[in-house]
């Protein structure tokens, strides 16, 4: 028998379920199956991106044997902006010129 994986992180830990693949199965079903969308209310896939290996996928792709499908969560914070504000309080305390 052949699995996918379905990987959710929350701020406390990551969720790892299991599914049976069929052949022909998009991301989106094998999500579905899993039941991750009922144990998770947040999950809104017409907003969080999903995944297989670190690679952004749609929905509608197929999944293969052995296939971890990454759901992500949206980011709390604009990682550039986060940066220049680091920089600017760096730059206020001389640290950086």
């Amino acid at each position: 028998m052949s699995t996918i994986e379905i990987i959710y992180p929350t701020l406390k830990k990551q969720e790892s379920l299991f599914v049976e693949f069929n052949n022909g199965m998009t991301i989106k079903e094998a999500i579905e199956m899993s039941g991750i969308l009922q144990q998770f209310k947040e999950i809104d896939l017409k907003i969080n991106h999903v995944g297989i290996f670190n690679q952004i996928k749609k929905l509608n792709e197929e999944v293969k044997a052995g296939d971890r499908v990454e759901i992500y969560r949206p980011l709390i914070a604009n990682p550039k902006e986060v940066r220049r504000k680091r920089a600017e309080k760096q730059k206020e305390a001389g640290i950086i010129k």
